[in-house]
């Protein structure tokens, strides 16, 4: 059997259960089917870099917008590129 990869999304849920002792870790790892270590290592990452959550300058929709479009223009560009060289050729 090979390694089982886990989301990003479903660590959270895991680290925030086990933030919230309503449960040991050992009775976490029986409802996930984790071993109890991999679940105390998660935590021990969320705890450690955490504070990186809201130091992290967030982004308006405005500069996404633009971001977006930039690299749209980009691809253009270089697909404009490609054909000019395409049709010399």
């Amino acid at each position: 059997m090979g390694r089982r990869k886990h989301t990003s999304k479903f660590k959270f849920k895991v680290v925030l259960e086990a933030l919230s002792e309503r449960f040991t870790i050992q009775e976490l790892g029986r409802k996930y089917d984790i071993h109890p270590a991999q679940i105390t290592n998660w935590k021990a990452q969320f705890l450690k870099n955490g504070e990186e959550v809201f130091s992290k300058k967030a982004k308006d929709a405005k500069s996404e917008a633009q971001e977006k479009e930039e690299r749209m223009l980009k691809t253009i560009g270089q697909q404009k590129m490609e054909i000019d060289f395409l049709k010399k050729a």
